[in-house]
Order: structure tokens, then sequence, then C-alpha cells
């Protein structure tokens, strides 16, 4: 893993053109091809917090740039290079601030729809599936259990939302109403081979792949893998050896924060600082689950 020279939660490079920013990535116009550059900013409850968390940049970076390689074979994607070198001249002044958490790609055309698939009932399909038995106006068996592995994949896509606005959950009709039937069943059918294939690697290194969410975009005429790429910040990850249905599994990714705020804060301005042992504790979750993947000693499995 390339470590980030220092903590950053803040970007300013005034000679690229900003092209959008969310609450981790900043997007920069390089013409026809855009700079993704992954901060070290976390999120929760619809919050940007004010402590950022080290590597956790790099992490999401090089974890994208591993599982594009990887995956490669099974859909064309959007990377064309972390390596600053090879970027623009443009970029090469930033080189010190930017190294290992950047990625150069080509430009596409959005697909607003998030591609989620879960091989494992949790979270908020969890909830809707108490609720109605359904996730997405998909029907399930009855009597399924927190964290309970289902018999197959499921598609649950999600309309993107604006900037600061909840993303809202629908169903494969609607999704089909908005980009086409055809469309539909070609992101559907991508993302659960995708899902299945990174699920299957996963477990290889004693790790779960519960739940993704996969982003595309078209470039003339033809489907692009986007964004980031089975990241702890897209996907819930668990250990193979912690997994017990009926409990929430302990996860690699922010779960440490969630859990710290809900105990300490009423989610109302302002947003307050995370403690140190909290910052050390979840960076050490990113690295973690990255080396795991990305180890090619199988005896990293054996880790707790």
């Amino acid at each position: 893993m390339i470590h980030t020279q220092q903590l950053l939660t803040r970007l300013n490079l005034p000679d690229l053109s900003l092209f959008k920013e969310g609450k981790v990535r900043s997007v920069y116009d390089l013409g026809n091809t855009l700079l993704l550059v992954a901060s070290d900013r976390v999120s929760a409850f619809d919050y940007i917090l004010p402590t950022g968390i080290p590597q956790k940049g790099a992490v999401l970076t090089q974890l994208s740039e591993f599982w594009c390689h990887y995956l490669n074979d099974r859909v064309e994607t959007h990377i064309i290079s972390t390596d600053i070198n090879e970027m623009p001249k443009c970029v090469h002044q930033y080189r010190d601030l930017l190294a290992g958490r950047t990625m150069w790609v080509k430009k596409t055309a959005l697909i607003p729809i998030e591609c989620v698939v879960r091989g494992y009932i949790i979270g908020s399909g969890w909830k809707d599936y108490q609720q109605t038995g359904q996730i997405c106006g998909l029907s399930l068996p009855e009597g399924l259990y927190l964290a309970d592995r289902l018999e197959q994949p499921i598609f649950t896509p999600a309309y993107k939302a604006e900037m600061g606005k909840h993303d809202e959950n629908i169903s494969l009709t609607q999704m089909a109403n908005i980009i086409g039937k055809d469309l539909t069943h070609q992101l559907r059918d991508i993302s659960i081979r995708l899902y299945q294939a990174g699920q299957a690697y996963a477990q290889t290194k004693g790790i779960i792949l519960a739940d993704t969410k996969f982003e595309f975009g078209l470039l003339n005429n033809k489907v692009l893998l986007i964004d980031e790429v089975l990241t702890p910040d897209s996907s819930r990850y668990w250990s193979l050896s912690e997994y017990r249905p009926e409990i929430s599994p302990p996860s690699y990714d922010k779960q440490i924060i969630r859990d710290y705020l809900e105990a300490t804060w009423d989610k109302m301005p302002p947003v307050p600082d995370l403690p140190a042992h909290i910052v050390e504790k979840t960076s050490k979750k990113y690295i973690d689950v990255f080396e795991r993947l990305t180890c090619l000693n199988d005896q990293v499995n054996d880790r707790k």
C-alpha cells in the first residue's frame, strides 16, 4: 500500500478546474478525462465530520484500483492510471499531495442509479423486510433473521439524489422508467456478476462481502464501471470467522464512528471532533481490510 504523506481533509488545487465535490472525493475536469481525488474526510448521519481518518483516501483509491484490475475481464472500467507520472503535466505540481489517493479516469455520462447488490439481509434492507417482507419490491422468504445469507444475491437499485439529499430506493420497474428496460437489465446482470466475483474472491481471504453498490457511466454508448469499486465506503465487509446470523457482525468500515456518535451526540450541529482512539481504530479497520484483500499470503486470514 502506498501511504499518503499527510492527513488531507481540505483540498485546494488552484490550477485545476473543479468538476464537483462530494463528501469524500473531489473531481477535477481535465477535458476528456477526470481526476478523482479521495480525501481522508469521513461522513456520518449526513454530516461531514471535522476529524479526518489517516490513510482512508489511500485505501479507497488503491482498493478501487485493485478491484478494477481484478474485474476488468468482466466489465470495462473508467480507470486510466493511479501513477502521477502517467497523468497530465498539470497534475505533477501537486505530486506530494495527490500521490496514492488519486485516480485518472475516463469521463463518462453518469447513469443516475446506484446499483446495489445484497447477498445478506442487513441495514436498510433488513428494516424494509421487517416492515413489508420485501426489499425494493422484491419479496423474500418468511422467517429470515438479521444478517442471514440470501439464497441468491438480489439487485436493489436506488435513484441518486442531489448532494445533501438521501438516495431513494426504487423498484426495477421504476429504474426501467428512468433509464430504459434494456439498460436496466444490463446493469442488473453486470452488477450481480461483479458482486459474485468479489464475494467469491473475498471469501478466499476470510472475508464476507455482504453487500455493495456500483456506479456506471456511458462512453460512446458503452457501459463503464466508474467511481469507487468494492471499497469499505461502498461495501459492507465482515470477517468470516466472526460472522453469526441474528446479530449485526462487526464490519470493516466507519461503523466504529457511527456507534461512538450514537452514544455521545444528538446529531445536531455542531458536529463533534472524534477522540484519538476512535480515529486510530477506524484507520486500522480500513488498512486491515485493504491488506487482507490484496495480500497474496493466505496466512493473513488467521489475523484477528
